[in-house]
């Protein structure tokens, strides 16, 4: 039966993105958020009382049976992922998840079935998907105007640990699993190639890098991105063994190659990733950090530079833009686009044949690529997915 307005969500986890979440859902229309959980009730107080929210709770399970819930964010640690989606799902409680969707291809899989036997919404915050001129890059390598693909440059760039003092949660393998930079920031770059080309990875080839194998835990609380930089009483040295970069060659279904560079220890570049697709008709150049500009290649004419908006872009596109060319939109968007697809079908009451957003589905595939790419750097050789 189709849900009557307001849907009622819960956000599970409050550091960097559950916020984010909380607010891109407060932008669309007939959405009431009714309640957050954090494992630490002060914690979880203050954050309720900071973003207004009335209900709060310490444990996750207590929230979703107490209350009534429609859809639930998980935006926790990702060893959290795989059980508080599985409680959700089995209380009939459509789903929004954070990347990677859990913590195994088992469990990402057992997720997808639970998802799909109950008829649930599920969804995967593949937010970067929804950069306007990223679904341009696809209309047009759909309609043919790209051409062959030739090759693929992919590098998604951070320096949010470029310091030995730098750290958080991530690093930590039984918190993020046995990799950092690529299964945090790698898994979207890698999401959008396939996206955007419309190519499978068949075989992958990694090298990774642990540039500080040595950290600085910091003994009070750093959220994600703080940037804080203590006393040299306030830390504690802690051995690393995840990458906090990586190089990744790619060979796709159609017999192209593409090569890609995650790295969070890249002085000066803050988020930014960037793509150069290059065709048999002409080549695409776009990055996040300039995200409302695609430069177009030609051989034989002058380059183009497309700015984001909707009266240049194909129709399908216009359907994730909300302002005027020239009012420029940005990361915070691209959630508020996202969502505003997600519950479309969340206000139906179960998701469609062929959703446009992207779903657990999406973020097995992630699982799976992730495990190769982890695979291919252990064993230093070619990997068949």
């Amino acid at each position: 039966m189709p849900h009557p307005s307001p849907i009622k969500v819960a956000v599970a986890g409050l550091g960097f993105i559950g916020p984010i979440h909380i607010e891109s859902l407060r932008r669309l229309p007939g959405i009431e958020i009714v309640a957050i959980t954090h494992s630490n009730e002060k914690t979880a107080a203050e954050k309720a009382a900071a973003l207004h929210i009335s209900k709060y709770y310490d444990s996750f399970e207590k929230m979703i049976r107490k209350e009534e819930i429609d859809c639930v964010h998980i935006c926790t640690p990702n060893d959290l992922h795989y059980s508080m989606t599985k409680t959700a799902l089995l209380e009939g409680k459509h789903v929004v998840c954070e990347k990677p969707l859990a913590m195994s291809v088992e469990e990402a899989r057992e997720l997808l079935h639970i998802a799909n036997s109950h008829n649930l919404v599920h969804a995967v915050n593949f937010n970067i998907r929804y950069y306007p001129l990223v679904r341009q890059m696809k209309k047009m390598r759909e309609t043919g105007q790209l051409g062959r693909i030739y090759s693929v440059i992919g590098a998604y760039l951070q320096d949010w640990l470029f310091f030995s003092t730098d750290y958080n949660w991530r690093l930590e393998t039984l918190k993020t699993g046995d990799s950092k930079a690529v299964a945090d920031i790698g898994s979207h770059l890698i999401d959008l190639i396939e996206y955007i080309t419309g190519l499978s990875v068949i075989a992958v080839m990694a090298d990774f890098s642990t540039i500080h194998p040595i950290r600085k835990k910091s003994l009070k609380n750093i959220e994600t991105y703080s940037g804080k930089l203590l006393n040299e009483k306030d830390y504690e040295e802690v051995p690393v063994s995840v990458e906090d970069h990586a190089n990744i060659l790619l060979r796709f279904n159609d017999g192209s190659k593409g090569s890609v560079v995650v790295s969070q220890v890249a002085a000066g570049r803050k988020n930014r990733l960037s793509l150069e697709i290059s065709g048999s008709q002409l080549s695409f150049a776009w990055n996040s950090e300039i995200p409302n500009e695609l430069w177009i290649g030609k051989r034989d004419a002058p380059n183009q530079l497309l700015l984001r908006d909707p009266a240049l872009v194909d129709a399908n596109v216009r359907e994730i833009i909300s302002y005027p060319g020239g009012h420029n939109e940005g990361f915070a968007d691209t959630s508020k686009q996202l969502f505003k697809e997600i519950y479309e079908d969340v206000r139906r009451g179960r998701p469609s044949p062929h959703p446009t957003y992207p779903t657990f589905k999406d973020g097995l595939r992630e699982m799976i690529l992730c495990g190769k790419i982890v695979e291919s750097n252990s064993l230093q050789k070619w990997i068949s997915v």
